[in-house]
Formats: C-alpha cells, sequence, structure tokens
C-alpha cells in the first residue's frame, strides 16, 4: 500500500503541475479576434488598438480577422463554430450578440453559445449627414425631412442593426420618413455617405472622427445624455431640439462555448487591467467610448446585460416587424 500511495502521490501531483502549467503558458501562440465587419469600421478600429494592447500583456500576437455580413452574424458563427481553446476571440457589438438575435433565425444560441469576457464600454450614436445636405442643424434636419417624405436614405450596417433600429426611434418621435440601405457594415456605407450616395447616417461617433476632422460630413446632433470631451461643439439630440431621444452601442469580448474557465479568466484580467490604465483611458476618451464600470467587468455581469438587453429590444424587433433571410 505504501508503495502504491509512494507512486500515485507524485502522479497526482504531476497531473496537477501540468495542468497549472498549462494555464500559466497560456497563451502559446498567436491569436484570432474575429471582427463582424469589413475593416474600417468603428468595432473594427477598436478591435486593432485592443489587439496591440493585449499583446503586451499575453506575450502572443492578437490577429484581426475581419468577416462581415448580415449584421455580424457570420463573424459571430465563426466564432461559435471555432474551437473551445482559448485562441480564437469575438469582439462584438450590442446589435452583434443581441439584436441579430431577435431578427435571423440564427444556427445557434447566440446567449448560450459564446463565454462572455467582459463588457468594453459603449458609445452615443452620432446623427450625421452628406456634405451638401441643406440642413445646417437638427432642427432644420427634421424639417427638411418633413419636407421630403420618403426621399431621404439613411445607411445602416445591416438590416436590424443599432442605425436601423435607432432610425425606427428617430421616425416615429419626429413624424418624418426615410429608406434604410443596408450595408455589409459601417465601413462601406460611409464611403457611400462620403461620395453623398447616401443622405444620413445614424452610428457610433467614433465611426466619423477622420471625416468630421476633414470637414467632409455635416454632423446634428450626439444621442448621449451628454456631449463628449471628443467632440465638444456637437450638440446632444436633447440640445439640439430633440429631448429625450437617446441610443448607445456598446461592445464587449467572448470566446466559444466550452473555454477553459481559467483561460476566461486570464483574458478578463487581461482587459481589466488594459481598461485601468491611463494610456487607454485617454484612448477610449479620443474614441468617444465610454469604459464599462469596474463592477460590471465580470464574464457574470456581462451575460446578465446581454440577457436583459435582449429581454428589451426582441420584442421591439418583431413589433416592428423587422426581418432578415
Amino acid at each position: 500500500m505504501r508503495r502504491l500511495l509512494a507512486m500515485t502521490v507524485p502522479a497526482l501531483l504531476g497531473l496537477a503541475w501540468s495542468g497549472i502549467a498549462a494555464a500559466q503558458t497560456y497563451p502559446t501562440h498567436p491569436i484570432t479576434m474575429i471582427v463582424p465587419f469589413p475593416a474600417g469600421g468603428a468595432t473594427d478600429t477598436l478591435a486593432r488598438y485592443l489587439a496591440e494592447q493585449m499583446r503586451g500583456i499575453l506575450g502572443q500576437p492578437v490577429i484581426i480577422e475581419n468577416i462581415g455580413g448580415a449584421a455580424g452574424s457570420i463573424g459571430v458563427s465563426r466564432a461559435v463554430r471555432s474551437p473551445a481553446d482559448g485562441y480564437t476571440l469575438s469582439i462584438g457589438t450590442s446589435t452583434t450578440h443581441m439584436l441579430t438575435g431577435g431578427l435571423y433565425a440564427l444556427p445557434f444560441n447566440l446567449l448560450k453559445d459564446l463565454e462572455p469576457i467582459i463588457l468594453i464600454g459603449s458609445e452615443p450614436l452620432l446623427i450625421v449627414g452628406k456634405k451638401s445636405l441643406p440642413a445646417d442643424d437638427l432642427k432644420g434636419l427634421i424639417a427638411w425631412l418633413k419636407a421630403n417624405p420618403d426621399k431621404a436614405s439613411v445607411g445602416i450596417a445591416g438590416v436590424g442593426a443599432t442605425g436601423q433600429l435607432a432610425g425606427l426611434s428617430f421616425q416615429k418621435q419626429t413624424g418624418t420618413k426615410f429608406q434604410f440601405v443596408p450595408y455589409r457594415g459601417n465601413g462601406p456605407a460611409m464611403q457611400d455617405l462620403l461620395a453623398e450616395h447616401i443622405d444620413l447616417m445614424i452610428e457610433p461617433s467614433s465611426n466619423f472622427r477622420s471625416l468630421l476632422s476633414a470637414g467632409s460630413v455635416k454632423p446634428f446632433a450626439i444621442t448621449g445624455m451628454a456631449r463628449l470631451p471628443a467632440l465638444p461643439d456637437i450638440p446632444t439630440a436633447d440640445e439640439a431640439g430633440l429631448p429625450g431621444f437617446f441610443a448607445s452601442l456598446w461592445y464587449g469580448l467572448w470566446v466559444p462555448k466550452g473555454t477553459s474557465k481559467d483561460v476566461i479568466a486570464q483574458l478578463n484580467a487581461t482587459m481589466s487591467q488594459l481598461l485601468a490604465s491611463p494610456p487607454v483611458k485617454q484612448r477610449f476618451q479620443d474614441f468617444g467610448i465610454q469604459i464599462a464600470p469596474l463592477d460590471q467587468q465580470s464574464p457574470e455581469a456581462l451575460a446578465a446585460f446581454q440577457k436583459a438587453e435582449a429581454e428589451r429590444w426582441w420584442p421591439i424587433i418583431k413589433a416592428a416587424n423587422l426581418k432578415a433571410e
């Protein structure tokens, strides 16, 4: 018996140590972060910045893979099907990881088939128009839309995306009518806005920073409760004459279901460390993104928030009869 114990205990200790060592050595090779939109939009910009910062902590490259289409659900589906080994991350938004669950007959359960890592933050949307629009402020824009029902075109990052839901809310509150033009992400829509093939967009404010700096588009209002430090001259919708009109986009990070809890904990700690860094806080302020409060940064908090958001928005999608093939 003593001989058996002498052989068994070291073996068990060896297994335990190997598990600890494996956790401590993760990651051992590059990680892929799937962005469910084409390059050039707000999510892609944020992902590339975070990927570079994560590399400094994890010691391995984080490679961006852009997979656009179907309001982000194609890229999310790719993440769901990926091995649960910690080497595929799924970054996304309230559109890709919540709204699409009410819009599409998805081949997976959006709330159960991905493991939450962290709620990154949120940002208000910006109502922005092509340079040649005759209106110069939000009141003027609403008057122009009322005078030209169903003639204006609004670019959206897919049917049922945040921009469309915000647009539907805008129409209801202002008594206006316009056409939605779906794209495979915000990047292509922004190109058409710049080329003046469409009239308006209502999308995350960080999408438009370079266009605003160049004076290539016309901003009308921020949909937040306060002005953004990065865009101090743009009024809120409240200030511009549309009281109570609020909308925001939130960002999160997930991994495939079944990923090791140790890996999830390490990725969460990595992200929390990043979000607490003063240079990252400054960069997020430049992006126009408000970092999630510390008590909302746990995997459990993201899971609860995602579920609550679905319970709020899915009935609205159904009531609007929004469908996508």
